[in-house]
């Protein structure tokens, strides 16, 4: 399967009627969106703008990044992890699964199509998706580009102004690009925890900044998965109390962390992830370095100035980088013209509900649930389609335009 550093394209042609659903990404949902349609007999076209699989996992995060859930949570549907693989498989391990997963499904996106704009076209009855060469009509549309498709900077006072080192958690890839520096690093999630992580095994200072309320979690109790812990327990017990557990036990393993500036909200774990999308984080070492005062949880950021950051706390200290682990947002408001998506990119529909729209518009990776959440959606996603494409396979559901063509013909009328 094609990887980031195969730029080479081959030669091919997109002047033919192709009958193929669109899908919108070539990440996780997008290829599990393809394999499942695959698996009933329906064909798909995937467009990605970047040149590769999973761009966001190849170019955008940092070198020593592993799943925080056990690789049994992380499959894509139809085709698992191989067995030989670890229980947490490490960054290059899940892009070699996926590369593995589009090789073994024969998909083949069609890279560096960058989508400008998809509409639906209520006269003929299909969405136009225009790129900055052709025009691709279809009766389906599945947008897969996730909530994660863009870097999210906050507007923080005088950040501009800093003359050190300031980059965004996507461009960072290791803790030795950092040695013997001092680290502001806002943002307290599991980015950040990671990086401030990273960063102290790489002599480097880091000062974390945690704004808000965060449940930190030990990844695994006593051996054994605290997501996988919660998700067989909520079987059979009401979410609160499996709440209530969760944390008795975090107490139990990791103490109180309040007193270190990590106040915990007042809402349970998986309650609060199930109404905001807020995930908790997973401890994998960062809360022993917290305590010894290895790395410095720091209250909100007053400012920014030439040399450092002054906090509400009336602290002031001196930085020679800045590392914004503020996460990412929905690209989708930028291209997609629908009702169906809110401003910041989101089904309006609520969970479980908001993978399909009206009109053929479907939706897969928006519902703040990992990878679990895009199996579930892309299943339901192809089911729904095939039983349309069943019904009306002897039509052509998509044609592929040049813009050049197009504007010929309208400048000839």
């Amino acid at each position: 399967m094609r990887s980031c550093k195969d730029r080479e394209q081959d030669p091919q042609t997109l002047l033919e009627d192709v009958h193929k659903p669109i899908i919108v990404g070539a990440g996780p949902s997008g290829l599990a969106a393809s394999a499942c349609l695959s698996k009933l007999g329906v064909p798909s076209l995937i467009l990605e703008k970047s040149d590769c699989i999973a761009s966001l996992w190849q170019y955008r995060t940092y070198d020593r990044l592993k799943l925080h859930l056990p690789k049994l949570y992380c499959e894509l549907p139809l085709w698992g992890f191989p067995e030989h693989f670890p229980k947490y498989p490490t960054k290059h391990q899940f892009i070699l699964y996926m590369e593995a997963y589009a090789s073994h499904f024969s998909i083949r996106p069609k890279f560096n199509q960058n989508v400008a704009k998809a509409e639906f076209d209520p006269i003929h009855g299909f969405w136009r998706v225009q790129t900055q060469e052709f025009q691709y009509i279809s009766r389906w549309l599945i947008v897969a580009t996730g909530e994660n498709a863009e870097s999210f900077v906050p507007d923080i006072v005088g950040l501009d102004k800093f003359k050190g080192s300031k980059l965004h958690s996507s461009d960072y890839k290791s803790g030795s690009d950092f040695r013997n520096q001092r680290v502001l690093v806002v943002g307290g999630g599991n980015s950040g925890m990671e990086l401030s992580l990273d960063l102290c095994r790489h002599n480097a200072t880091p000062c974390m900044v945690v704004r808000n309320t965060v449940h930190v979690l030990p990844r695994e109790i006593f051996g054994f998965s605290t997501f996988g812990i919660a998700m067989s327990l909520l079987k059979w017990l009401p979410l609160r109390v499996v709440d209530k557990l969760l944390l008795l036990m975090a107490n139990l393993l990791l103490g109180n962390t309040n007193h270190l500036g990590l106040r915990r909200p007042k809402t349970g774990p998986i309650e609060l992830k199930n109404i905001t999308g807020k995930t908790p984080v997973l401890d994998v070492g960062a809360l022993s370095h917290i305590k010894s005062g290895n790395i410095k949880v720091m209250a909100s950021v007053k400012e920014i100035t030439k040399t450092g950051a002054k906090f509400v706390d009336g602290q002031e200290k001196e930085f020679d980088s800045i590392i914004l682990a503020t996460g990412y947002r929905s690209s989708v408001p930028s291209w997609l013209k629908s009702e169906f998506f809110t401003k910041k990119g989101i089904p309006k529909t609520p969970f479980p509900d908001g993978w399909k729209g009206g009109n053929g518009l479907y939706t897969v990776g928006f519902t703040k649930r990992g990878l679990l959440g895009t199996a579930s959606e892309a299943i339901k996603i192809a089911k729904d389609i095939a039983d349309q494409w069943r019904a009306i396979n002897d039509l052509s559901e998509i044609s592929v335009i040049p813009i050049s063509s197009h504007l010929e013909k309208s400048q000839a009328t």
